[in-house]
């Protein structure tokens, strides 16, 4: 009797058995099905590379671990560790099973299919993905000077033409130096994650001609937690050091840590890792390193650092061979060609305040901050002394970061301090012909010029805006011909709103302290009540915790000169500047 009651006990177990199975199977192969083609591969599909560029292909697996039994990938119908010559490796058993081939490349030109087979325990589901493999054509420039105007739109170029050429019945008296370039292009700016972009993935595209993600640069952004074992794509300062034996150099107004210089040379999904940056720039011998964000560099026991440990990384540097100068007048005076500048602990006080206000309180402690155009001078003098040329990039950060603050004033007269940088470079190409010259920004914000505004009729805040035949034109001097206006406030000044931003209120008239738009409070934004208490309340169309305006998906203009520029011309991707400048320098890792 008990043998038998076993026996139906077995019986009704292999029953509920099989019954799980014919449940949890069918859902199981609804679930293979629906993650065809989710197999994630970085670099991604349609990714373009240079020939002999150095990247890490990583696999990963939408699985739980233990169930992915088998994975197989072939490049053009050949195994990959055969293909690339490289041993991967792999863990089927981590969080998201992957296979990774580090330090590879393609040797030839060419497109390339990708094709990963997974078997699981539940069956198996395949993807492909194309690759395209260029090489560089026969060089034509000996340098690039790549500018990158952070957040830089078509209406702040015509802002700051406004202020500094002026017009005269409708015609410009004069042209901005970034006006006066024979190639003109557009160009979309989004990430691989993302519509709207920011500036760290948005300068990865320039700096690899790769797509990332927000907050990335110089990989493509995994599933691991950590920021800074992601797949790594070869940037344009490390092929040109290592094809060429080039001068490298980087220059901003921001904390030379911060995304754009920082994407140039760095590796990492998180920009805030700041630390980790400064030490990467370091490491990979940038020649010419001038900004702000001394604070990276210093060790923790300094007033203002913050770096969480005790390195010095400036008498780090200095022991590899550069010379350090932390103000205008000795960066003057340098004669070497390894520099290290750094004029403030953290971003550069920008032209209006250093340069026409002169407001110490709000200077600080570094009063003798040097302009970008002097900056670019500077690195170009000591970057042109190598034979083998140079790739400089030169931001001019502030453009975004007071667009953030709704601050057309401070973000216009940046925008002409940028441009006069550029007039810097192209002075120099004229006497080399040998230099190509690239002007861009590397994604948008939402500005735009109304009219113009003034309450001499006694009309004040919206009514003061003046549109149409009544706006006029604004009543900038520049009395000492300089480019800049003397002063932001005068009569008649351009009207300039915004498309995305928080609930702020607006004078129309200049800050004369540099003050943030919104503030929190109680959990959601409202307008910073030291800023304009008086002015109209412009309702908010962000989400209620956004305290800033925001980045906006517009495409941005390009214009170039030099040898090479000519590829720049037309409507194209921001990783197309990568290859214009490889191309136009005829890096080809593979000779």
């Amino acid at each position: 009797m008990k043998q038998f009651r076993g026996s139906r006990q077995l019986i009704a177990l292999l029953f509920a058995l099989l019954f799980s199975v014919n449940l949890v199977a069918p859902a199981r192969a609804n679930e293979i099905a629906t993650v065809q083609g989710k197999i994630v591969v970085l670099p991604i599909n349609n990714a373009k590379f240079l020939a002999g560029q150095i990247f890490d292909l990583r696999v990963e697996l939408p699985e739980p671990p233990g169930w992915v039994t088998t994975v197989d990938v072939q490049v053009n119908g050949q195994k990959a560790a055969d293909f690339f010559g490289v041993k991967p490796t792999w863990d089927l058993n981590a969080e998201t099973p992957y296979i990774l081939y580090s330090g590879v490349s393609y040797k030839a030109e060419g497109t390339f299919d990708l094709k990963v087979t997974a078997a699981t325990t539940a069956g198996s589901y395949t993807r492909t993905v194309k690759h395209e493999a260029i090489r560089a054509d026969k060089q034509v420039a000996k340098n690039v000077i790549l500018f990158v105007g952070d957040g830089l739109t078509t209406s702040m170029r015509t802002a700051a033409r406004i202020l500094s050429q002026g017009l005269t019945e409708g015609k410009y008296n004069g042209w901005l130096e970034m006006d006066q370039m024979e190639a003109v292009g557009i160009v979309s700016t989004s990430g691989y994650d993302s519509l709207v972009t920011d500036s760290a993935n948005s300068a990865s595209a320039y700096a690899t001609g790769h797509k990332s993600a927000v907050n990335a640069m110089g990989v493509y952004a995994d599933s691991t937690p950590s920021p800074n074992d992601d797949p790594k794509v070869e940037n344009i300062i490390e092929l040109a050091k290592r094809v060429r034996g080039m001068s490298t150099g980087l220059v901003s107004t921001s904390n030379i840590t911060d995304a754009t210089p920082a994407a140039m040379v760095a590796h990492t999904r998180r920009r805030s890792e700041q630390n980790l940056i400064a030490e990467q720039i370091l490491a990979g011998n940038v020649d010419v390193i001038l900004g702000g964000g001394a604070r990276q560099f210093l060790p923790k026991s300094t007033s203002g650092s913050r770096r969480t440990d005790e390195r010095n990384l400036i008498e780090e540097a200095k022991a590899a061979g550069y010379q350090f100068v932390g103000n205008a007048t000795e960066m003057k005076a340098a004669t070497s060609s390894k520099l290290l500048g750094l004029f403030a602990m953290d971003n550069m006080n920008v032209y209006l305040d250093k340069a026409i206000l002169k407001n110490p309180a709000v200077l600080g402690s570094f009063p003798d901050q040097p302009t970008l155009f002097d900056m670019t001078e500077t690195a170009i003098n000591a970057l042109s002394k190598n034979p083998n040329g140079f790739f400089l990039m030169v931001e001019g950060a502030s453009i975004d970061k007071q667009a953030h603050s709704l601050d057309w004033e401070r973000t216009i007269y940046d925008t002409i301090e940028f441009d006069q940088a550029i007039g810097v470079a192209k002075r120099f190409a004229e006497k080399n012909d040998d230099t190509l010259i690239i002007v861009v920004g590397d994604h948008a914000h939402g500005m735009s010029i109304t009219g113009t505004y003034h309450e001499m009729d006694g009309k004040t805040g919206r009514e003061g805006v003046r549109v149409y035949e009544d706006a006029g034109w604004p009543t900038y001097v520049d009395a000492n011909g300089d480019g800049f206006p003397d002063s932001p406030d005068t009569d008649v000044t351009l009207a300039v709103h915004w498309a995305n931003h928080p609930d702020f209120r607006d004078d129309y008239k200049v800050d004369t302290v540099p003050t943030s738009p919104a503030i929190m409070a109680n959990g959601k934004a409202v307008p910073n009540p030291k800023k304009d208490p008086n002015g109209d309340l412009q309702t908010g169309n962000l989400p209620a915790d956004s305290t800033s305006e925001v980045h906006s998906a517009d495409d941005i203009p390009l214009t170039a000169t030099g040898p090479g520029s000519d590829r720049l011309i037309g409507v194209y991707d921001n990783t197309h500047v990568f290859h214009a400048m490889v191309e136009a320098l005829g890096l080809d890792p593979l000779k």
